[in-house]
């Protein structure tokens, strides 16, 4: 195992503790890791990832200027996906299962997740819906509003959990990120995983490593890939960032120099 590894973050006994009570109630869990921009060449070809197998999105979000949904853990997304269809989701988080509504848990379009990363995590509920080709780019156009890239279903998910005083209509566009995702299963490892190169603006990226299982299998899933990752001398103990916060902190300082 390499130095790197060794030094990675591991999650104390509380938050051991809380890790497990959150993915008994949880639909899947998802392990992530983002690389250091600096080691993003040589974490690919260690990987054996090819570019040119990757598919194109483009990721809208939409908030406040202040992010005021992001702070009381609300996020909107509108997603075009290169040659598939495009969707909708609204997220919350954190949240715990076991006060989730019935009614709400047995919503087909309705999940439950947990995000695992180097030294900690988060559980989130996502309402998704799905969208026609031209819908988002008619939405950020504002040819169409926003709201009408959201289901009923979601539209009430969101009224449910928005801040007072924050509607569809005070929302701003904040995007698009460029993202490149790529599947592949090593050999080595038998599983498959995802890879998201995002790609900002101002010529940052984030390369973020991942891969999903159930939650019963979630730590074995995390101590094999981990163990591959590091065989490969892939840096696990880089500072996690997250993709979204990024974007959306990038531009509400944008929207707000304006």
């Amino acid at each position: 195992m390499s130095t790197t590894a060794a030094t990675a973050p591991a999650l104390s006994d509380d938050q051991l503790t809380e890790f497990l009570g959150l993915i008994k109630g949880a639909d899947s869990v998802e392990l992530k890791l983002t690389v250091p921009e600096h080691d993003l060449r040589s974490a690919a070809a260690a990987l054996g990832m090819d570019p040119l197998d990757a598919e194109i999105r483009q990721v809208y979000f939409f908030d406040t200027p202040e992010l005021t949904l992001n702070r009381h853990g609300v996020v909107l997304r509108a997603r075009r996906v290169q040659r598939k269809p495009h969707d909708s989701v609204v997220k919350l988080r954190p949240v715990l299962p076991d006060q989730l509504p019935k009614s709400l848990r047995k919503s087909p379009g309705f999940g439950v997740e947990v995000d695992a990363m180097p030294g900690g995590f988060v559980c989130s509920g996502s309402m998704k819906g799905a969208l026609e080709p031209t819908d988002v780019r008619d939405g950020v156009t504002g040819k169409r509003p926003l709201r009408s890239l959201f289901s009923k279903e979601q539209r009430a998910f969101f009224e449910k959990h928005a801040p007072d005083g924050v509607g569809f209509d005070d929302l701003s566009v904040l995007g698009p990120i460029f993202v490149l995702k790529l599947k592949f299963t090593p050999d080595e490892l038998k599983r498959k995983l995802v890879a998201e190169l995002w790609l900002y603006p101002d010529d940052s990226r984030i390369l973020e490593l991942s891969t999903k299982c159930p939650p019963r299998d979630s730590f074995l899933v995390a101590a094999e890939t981990r163990a591959y990752l590091a065989g490969k001398d892939v840096d696990l103990s880089g500072e996690q960032e997250t993709k979204t916060r990024k974007a959306l902190e990038f531009f509400s300082e944008r929207l707000r120099s304006q």
